[in-house]
């Protein structure tokens, strides 16, 4: 089951879930309960398909890129949070401000949060997952790494715009199964196998539920391999999941 959200042209918002080349409204993400006729796509302006609480970002989650860095694997997620104002969805225009400096695409697996969670087991974390996305996280390794006595990593990854997440929640695949793909205008720059992630997604959830609370709604990035590189004005990153979707955006001048 895909669940999407959209703008129609007269301005409504809605969430639901694709059949076919229609969305069908329902009451809420993750509610069986209908909320109105059914809207074509060709009619909606696809945005970010849930707006998350929290959005969690990690580090150092695979394998291959912990190995190539000469990082242990950590028995705990390392972990950031991203402004709810850096959310973007397919189709954006992600601005590169001039005091974000250098700047990076990481494509990345994203999970989102349908029951609330804490203290889980893993089988409750598990059951806790509402499904998947797409999540490209945008980084300023400029402002990452400007101060040597602490890295910034909420502030490097919150400019406006720098957590784009869509274009769908896919409730339906294997995680396991999957391959992050990003293209940078269409040549391929970065593919990875989910599967050589260091925790699981539910592991990452069961042991996130020990630090907070995790609420319907709340995203969190698994984490990238190798491969992220800088992008600059002009150019269209996209991240591709098959089984999910495709995620453009466009970088522009900020």
């Amino acid at each position: 089951m895909k669940w999407a959200r959209g703008k129609t042209g007269a301005g409504e918002i809605v969430t639901g879930v694709i059949e076919g080349e229609a969305l069908h409204p329902r009451a809420g993400l993750g509610s069986d309960d209908a909320a109105g006729e059914a809207v074509a796509l060709a009619e909606l302006t696809l945005l970010p398909p849930v707006v998350p609480g929290k959005f969690i970002g990690l580090w150092n989650n695979f394998k291959a890129a912990a190995e190539k860095n000469g990082n242990d694997h950590p028995t705990h997620p390392l972990w950031f949070l991203k402004a709810d104002t850096s959310l973007a969805g397919p189709g954006a225009e992600v601005a590169l401000p001039e005091s974000a400096g250098r700047v990076v695409f990481e494509g990345e697996l994203g999970i989102v949060i349908g029951a609330t969670c804490k203290d889980a087991t893993e089988e409750a974390a598990a059951a806790a997952i509402l499904g998947y996305t797409c999540v490209n996280d945008v980084t300023s390794l400029t402002v990452l790494t400007a101060d040597p006595s602490f890295p910034q990593w909420t502030r490097a990854k919150s400019f406006d715009g720098f957590g784009v997440i869509g274009p769908v929640i896919e409730t339906d695949v294997d995680w396991a199964a999957l391959t992050v793909t990003v293209t940078v205008d269409g040549r391929e720059r970065q593919s990875y196998p989910a599967a050589d992630m260091i925790l699981s997604p539910p592991e990452v959830v069961r042991l996130l539920s020990r630090d907070m609370t995790l609420n319907p709604g709340d995203v969190i990035a698994c984490g990238t391999s190798l491969g992220a590189r800088p992008v600059k004005p002009g150019q269209m990153v996209e991240v591709v999941i098959e089984g999910i979707g495709a995620l453009p955006v466009t970088m522009v001048a900020g």
